[in-house]
């Protein structure tokens, strides 16, 4: 912000104004908020009003990130876009109108849906794979319509440019100079500029001398990229990254440039001017061509070399993906409770603008996050730390936040005060009270899980029920307890529990229920030994949909039966390793982008430890993997959990839900950490991805002839299954990662990675991404037919991304949780059900305070009232989305009708 982005925007505000045929396109809206709220002057502000009315700076995509396509999720980036579509339109009472997704790592099929749902007359990419790119650029293809989702079909079609092989960038080489082209501010140095005005690699200044050869230069380049386009119009991006930051420089040397070109014409063979983008996509459109439609192929995984398929990011930084997702769902839950109290009690003691701040913090930290170099995890550690730290922070307040609420929302006293959160349970007392969001939309019936330090514990409800729980002894601790309680609640409400533990354990287990004990089984580590005959002492562990046999001979899985039909997959698991090569001398690296695997996977364990925990509603089976058979502690940890519950609860989603949680780490240096899954399903080597959470994407392998394992690599945000003619096993993930199936009936996926190489430019921003994190992802595995899994992979989804929240509060023991008058437990008046089709999106309050009548906003803008205006929390942001593809499930994939008034 200071050494660069402040500097363009004020620099350009400026020279924009010394000659009216000068044009610039501005993308990513948080710098540009930073700027406009920090830094421009109201003489500033009045240029930039001025500008934009005259067509001269024009606002592209207008989202606060230009979001990453690959490990994002559909919800996130529509918050980002709302985000700076919502700030754009207040400010200026404009919505841009095209896209410039130039430097995202590859493109996703759901990102021109998103767009065009927006309202987006055309969208523009980059970065495709090299190969492709060519093959299209010499049949002239760049150029197409996309039709990103088969399920809306051509209503949501949008005109797609692809950058040619120069990319985003002026071409660089200059034919007469040792120095770069058309690059005059050179390069931005920080914290301060050079006394001398001498930026690092500055462009060899336009001059009498080299005026002319700049004009064939660039007048060249132009008529080699009209050869691959259909019309006669050429897109030529002047500028790159971190350019225009000292724009007097750079426009000094454009005007006379491009005036010399335009008075030769006739001998370079081009015209040229300064043009927004809206300006070229108009003169496309006026050549009245038809375009070929592309269906809803994306461009992933993305490759710029043989050797360089830039799939590492799927897994890149994997705590910082998490955190991410995590902040987003509490997001979710924070708006959803929010909105129904402002609604509910407009008069409430809870103050409107103090709720509405935290919120805005945490979109802010959530928005700023899918940046295309944020939650792919290829910035440095120092900017890691900083999204990290906006995170946690937003977090914090909306924890705060939906505390008060769930507190104080009819207390008389005003609010904000002080009411401790807890994030744990670390307290000796021997009554604890926990409150329990549900922000869905629908009725769940779940386990939560709360860490206690007592061996034993009754739960009640708030009516004094006792309700089911089971107590087993943490695997992590020799402290603490696991207590797992079955809730039940229904949409966007919210229960609260009170725990009574007790010191020592029940004599007899009948005493306790309906609270459950776990008793822990250990058997022997086994060593891996490949010589041994497997199958033959089978443990089998089950619930009312699975049984899984594990072989006592390894501990490793053995095979999962489906109950339901009756079908045996055999079916084991174990973790590998990818060994990278980090010297550039001796080969091809991966680093935070690429993944470039040097040789095959080695599995990681000589040892294998396991533990059962049995009992009547959770199973956990705990298997330790080993380096070496001698070694004391374990390098990686599988925990997988079977759930059951009483007749009398609807327990459908819950039995088909094999919950797996590992912990992954510290890596040793220059591993990439996988979970190889090895079925005996008839795949073919074809795996089904998910776009974004939002639609399935089948991915069959390819054959290349450099680096087949890492190009048939895809990212995972939500789903990921592989099938045979009758069942599927299917992969849900509470956060992104990279996942293949590089053999018959195989699935892996990536889950951690640790790097260093010697490249100079990874040095040189220090982006080697050496990781010394423990993750702890988790998924859920379902194994069924195709219309089982079809009907409850998409919910389920959800409910992992949308686990209920979970809070431990200190709560005034008067008045008693018992005695709280009826309907205190409830923000909104009725519990909320959707059809099981349909999903909140979102349901917010955004605090817009702009008028919904555009000609009265921009009357408002003139009049500058924006500035004395309150946010509106009279206005909600509702939206509905379904859930199933179309033709996916023949009964939930129809359309649904629901009265939003009743």
């Amino acid at each position: 912000m200071q050494a660069y982005a402040a500097n363009v925007y004020t620099t350009v505000t400026e020279e924009l104004l010394k000659g009216r045929q000068r044009k610039f396109i501005a993308v990513e809206q948080e710098f540009f908020r930073l700027w406009w709220d920090s830094v421009a002057t109201d003489t500033q502000k009045l240029q930039v009003r001025y500008l934009l009315k005259e067509g001269r700076l024009e606002f592209i995509i207008g989202g606060q990130v230009m979001h990453d396509e690959a490990v994002t999720q559909l919800d996130d980036q529509i918050l980002q876009l709302t985000e700076g579509h919502g700030f754009l339109y207040e400010t200026f009472g404009v919505r841009p109108q095209y896209s410039w997704h130039v430097d995202p790592f590859g493109a996703s099929a759901t990102t021109p849906v998103v767009f065009a749902l927006a309202g987006f007359n055309a969208h523009l990419i980059s970065r495709i794979d090299y190969d492709l790119k060519d093959d299209m650029q010499q049949n002239k293809k760049l150029q197409f319509v996309w039709r990103g989702s088969p399920s809306l079909g051509q209503q949501q079609d949008i005109f797609t440019h692809t950058m040619d092989q120069f990319s985003y960038c002026t071409p660089s080489y200059l034919p007469f100079s040792n120095r770069s082209g058309f690059y005059w501010n050179g390069v931005a140095l920080f914290p301060s500029p050079p006394e001398d005005g001498i930026y690092p690699n500055m462009s060899l200044p336009v001059s009498n001398e080299s005026l002319h050869l700049y004009a064939k230069t660039m007048a060249d380049n132009i008529k080699e990229r009209a050869a691959w386009f259909r019309t006669n119009h050429v897109l030529w991006p002047w500028g790159c990254d971190k350019q225009f930051f000292n724009s007097s420089v750079q426009f000094e040397n454009m005007d006379p440039l491009m005036d010399h070109i335009n008075r030769h014409s006739d001998e370079l063979g081009v015209t040229v001017q300064y043009a927004t983008l809206s300006e070229y996509f108009q003169a496309v459109h006026t050549a009245n061509l038809s375009w070929e439609v592309r269906e809803n192929q994306d461009f992933l995984p993305y490759s710029t070399e043989p050797f360089q398929a830039w799939a590492g990011f799927f897994a890149s930084r994997n705590v910082l993906k998490g955190v991410a997702r995590r902040a987003s769902s509490l997001l979710y839950a924070g708006e959803s409770l929010f909105t129904q109290y402002a609604v509910m009690h407009p008069s409430g003691p809870i103050q409107k603008e103090w709720a509405l701040k935290h919120l805005r913090d945490l979109r802010w930290a959530v928005s700023e996050v899918q940046h295309h170099d944020g939650i792919t995890g290829t910035e440095s550690p120092k900017v890691e730390i900083m999204y990290l730290d906006h995170l946690t922070q937003g977090m914090m307040g909306v924890k705060e936040l939906m505390a008060a609420l769930f507190i104080l929302s009819r207390q008389n006293s005003p609010y904000p005060g002080n009411l401790e959160v807890k994030n744990k349970s670390t307290s000796q007392d021997l009554q604890q009270h926990i409150l329990v969001y549900n922000p869905l939309a629908w009725h769940i019936t779940t386990f939560i899980n709360v860490t206690v330090a007592f061996p034993m514990a009754k739960v009640y409800d708030d009516s004094g029920n006792r309700i089911p729980a089971q107590i087993l002894k943490s695997s992590e601790s020799t402290s603490s307890y696991d207590l797992y309680i079955l809730v039940t609640s229904s949409g966007l409400s919210y229960r609260r529990y009170r725990i009574m533990l007790e010191t020592s354990p029940c004599s007899k287990e009948s005493d306790c229920l309906p609270t459950y004990i776990g008793r822990v089984v250990k058997f022997d580590r086994q060593i891996v030994n490949k010589s041994k005959k497997l199958g033959v002492r089978l443990l089998p562990v089950m619930n009312e949909c699975y049984t899984l046999r594990l072989d006592q001979d390894t501990n490793l899985l053995n095979s999962i039966t489906d109950r339901d039909t009756g079908r045996t997959v055999k079916a084991t698991q174990d973790f590998l390793e990818y060994h990278a090569n980090g010297d550039v001398q001796q080969g091809p690296i991966s680093d935070n982008y690429i993944f470039t695997s040097n040789g095959s996977a080695v599995s990681v364990s000589e040892a294998i430890g396991l533990e059962i925990v049995i009992g009547k509603l959770v199973t956990e089976i705990r298997q330790y993997f080993y380096r070496k058979e001698t070694d004391k502690d374990y390098s990686y940890v599988m925990y997988t959990r079977l759930y059951s519950v009483p007749a009398e609860y609807d327990g459908k989603m819950l039995c088909h839900r094999l919950e797996q949680e590992y912990k992954v780490g510290p890596l040793e240096l220059n591993r990439e950490a996988v979970l190889r899954t090895y079925t005996d399903l008839n795949n073919e080597k074809t795996i089904f991805t998910d776009n974004n959470g939002y639609q399935m994407l089948k991915r069959q392998y390819k054959a290349y002839v450099n680096n087949t394992v890492a190009r048939n690599y895809y990212p995972l945000v939500r789903t990921a299954y592989i099938e045979d003619d009758s069942t599927r096993l299917v992969l849900i993930g509470e956060r992104s990662h990279g996942v293949s199936s590089q053999d018959n009936g195989q699935v892996e996926v990536m889950l951690h990675r640790r790097l260093w190489n010697n490249q100079e430019w990874n040095l040189g921003y220090n982006l080697t991404l050496n990781d010394t994190s423990v993750v702890r992802p988790v998924f859920w595995l379902m194994l069924g037919s195709k219309p089982v899994t079809s009907a409850l992979y998409p919910r389920s989804g959800l409910a992992l991304e949308h686990r209920p929240v979970v809070m431990l509060l200190d709560i005034p023991e008067k008045p008693s949780v018992k005695s709280w008058p009826e309907g205190h437990s409830r923000v909104q008046a009725e519990p909320i059900s959707l059809p099981p089709n349909l999903h909140i999106q979102s349901l917010s309050i955004p605090g817009w305070r702009y008028s919904s009548n555009h000609s009265e906003q921009l009357r408002d803008i003139l009049q500058e009232k924006q500035k004395q205006a309150d946010p509106d929390f009279d206005r909600v942001l509702l939206r509905i989305m379904h859930l199933y593809e179309a033709e996916e499930d023949p009964v939930l994939s129809l359309p649904a009708t629901i009265n939003l008034k009743v």
